[in-house]
């Protein structure tokens, strides 16, 4: 039986498109997610992934322009910074007093002026905001690798974001929703920001290309090519305080963050969860509210 889910947001200027997959999983899947002794940012330095097809993102969408409330900047994505990516600032003066920074991950495998239009709550609260693309996305360059490079681009963003004049990397938070929840952890297992606030964030490659085989990429003959993209099998590389977030409404994976929630805490992380009214896409907004309020207990 053949599964469809809309993959960004409704009312996403980019505009939406419908993916399929198969119920069948083409792919050995674990019972458990292994847990990895290695710190996860030291893994990354080992590994190279290796793209059996290589392309565009999976989501067909329009060239990037500029929503309102937001300044085009580009950055040089990826471990090497070969390419040159879209992101969208938030406007800000520079002055003495230092301002906290939010980096956000956008859901899906676009974005679009929806994506920026659901942030806006950030820089009323005095935050400023840096929402980036990535690889292969909106025509841009680059190779979709289904979370892994564009983990790199994700770690590529944050340093432009945080070198900006301004910017108060001790009040240096990152966010993201759905795909951009799922990086969000990624990153923040490589490097160390204030806080992390994954929004309906996805910890099992397994169970991702499961249902997505048809957007799988790299080689699933190698199990460690999961492994590198799952979150839950590395715990206790969480280098900051993590509050996870979700949606009552959306499909159930409690499972797997309680894994990730134990994992993180035998190695004495500070993480904690929080499901809240809404769907998938409906509990963004909600979200977002309650990000800020975690991240101003940092401020």
């Amino acid at each position: 039986m053949l599964i469809t889910r809309r993959i960004i947001l409704t009312g996403i200027a980019a505009g939406a498109v419908c993916r399929t997959s198969v119920a069948a999983t083409p792919f050995p899947t674990p019972d458990v997610p292994p847990l990895e002794s290695s710190d996860y940012g030291e893994a990354r330095r080992h590994f190279s992934t290796r793209l059996v097809r290589k392309g565009p993102s999976p989501e067909v969408s329009s060239p990037l322009g500029t929503p309102p409330g937001a300044k085009r900047v580009t950055y040089p994505g990826g471990p090497d910074g070969s390419i040159q990516l879209i992101a969208w600032l938030s406007h800000y003066e520079p002055s003495k007093k230092l301002k906290p920074a939010v980096l956000f991950l956008h859901g899906g495998n676009a974005t679009g002026d929806g994506h920026w239009e659901l942030l806006k709550a950030y820089w009323e609260a005095g935050f400023v905001v840096l929402l980036p693309s990535f690889r292969g996305e909106n025509g841009q360059a680059g190779n979709y690798s289904g979370f892994y490079d564009e983990t790199a681009d994700a770690l590529a963003a944050a340093t432009y974001l945080e070198n900006l004049p301004g910017i108060d990397r001790n009040r240096f938070f990152i966010a993201g929703h759905s795909n951009g929840g799922t990086l969000a952890l990624l990153a923040s297992m490589t490097r160390k920001f204030r806080a992390a606030a994954p929004i309906s964030a996805g910890v099992s490659a397994w169970r991702y290309f499961g249902r997505y085989s048809n957007e799988m990429p790299f080689d699933a003959s190698d199990p460690m090519e999961f492994v590198m993209r799952s979150s839950a099998c590395f715990g206790g590389s969480l280098k900051c305080p993590t509050f996870l977030l979700r949606g009552s409404e959306e499909r159930p994976f409690d499972k797997d963050h309680e894994l990730l929630m134990e994992r993180a805490r035998s190695a004495g992380v500070s993480i904690d969860k929080k499901i809240l009214p809404g769907t998938h896409n409906g509990v963004v907004p909600g979200a977002v509210a309650e990000s800020i309020h975690f991240f101003n207990q940092f401020a």
